[in-house]
């Protein structure tokens, strides 16, 4: 199998690193247009849609492998073994820092540093002990829309997603690739995205992991950004001015300024 067609892997700019880019739920590897090519000057920059996202070949997605977050961390690893990577830095948007977070348990050797964006390792509520911003009703009506007004849903997620409400483009963008998705694919995502738990996963995370955490996000809330910074063991914690859950598109220059200057203390 042609694993770089399959992930409609692109490949920018050459350097002694690479740096492999992971998309979030309902997008694809456009969403880090404004910012990963501005590292081609310096690194190996490879960016790729998971399996059912994007121009990937949708005939290879598989239900039953992509039921759980190991399916997705499967694709990530499949096209770093393609192009024979090693000690790659893996910044992934939203529910790609978790995958990354699982691939690097199934291959450390694969990664020297893992950037998460905008990161949540359990979207619903665990109280007391635990905030992930959502309760299970919330997901369970989120999922029903999908299923009954696929682009009634894309409307409505995207602005809530996006925030910046004084920057509607944003959210319309946002929309349109939410629309774009296959709805039996795109609803499957969502619900390992928003069910899974990754909690019990993070003492077994050997790869240091920036945190990059903006403010006032409405689907990671600092809360988990602080979770996770306390329970990754080699992890660094950046605030961001950034608000909303997709700072690549709303703040690509201090999104690229803090990855840039994290890659720089190394």
């Amino acid at each position: 199998m042609d694993i770089l067609k399959r992930n409609h892997v692109t490949i920018l700019g050459e350097g002694p690193r690479t740096l492999v880019f992971g998309h979030g739920f309902g997008c694809d590897q456009e969403m880090w247009r404004l910012v990963a090519p501005r590292f081609s000057d310096r690194y190996r920059v490879v960016l790729f849609d998971y399996v059912g996202s994007g121009l990937s070949d949708i005939d290879q997605y598989d239900p039953a492998k992509y039921a759980s977050l190991k399916g997705y961390a499967r694709d990530l690893l499949d096209v770093v073994d393609a192009l024979e990577l090693k000690n790659v830095v893996f910044v992934g948007h939203s529910v790609s820092s978790m995958i990354g977070a699982v691939a690097s348990t199934m291959q450390p050797e694969a990664f020297s540093r893992l950037i998460m964006v905008g990161p949540s390792p359990r979207y619903l509520n665990d109280l007391p002990n635990y905030y992930g911003g959502f309760d299970r009703e919330d997901i369970d009506e989120l999922l029903e829309m999908m299923q009954l007004n696929f682009s009634g849903w894309a409307s409505y997620m995207a602005p809530v997603a996006m925030q910046n409400a004084d920057r509607s483009n944003l959210a319309d963008e946002l929309e349109r690739q939410f629309a774009s998705r296959d709805p039996r694919i795109a609803r499957q995502f969502a619900e390992v995205t928003f069910y899974c738990d990754c909690r019990d996963l993070l003492s077994s995370v050997q790869t240091p992991t920036l945190i990059m955490q903006c403010s006032d996000d409405s689907i990671a809330p600092p809360e988990v950004g602080e979770y996770l910074h306390e329970h990754l063991r080699q992890s660094t914690l950046n605030r961001m001015s950034a608000k909303g859950h997709y700072p690549q598109l709303s703040q690509p220059d201090e999104t690229y300024r803090t990855i840039d200057a994290y890659l720089d203390s190394l």
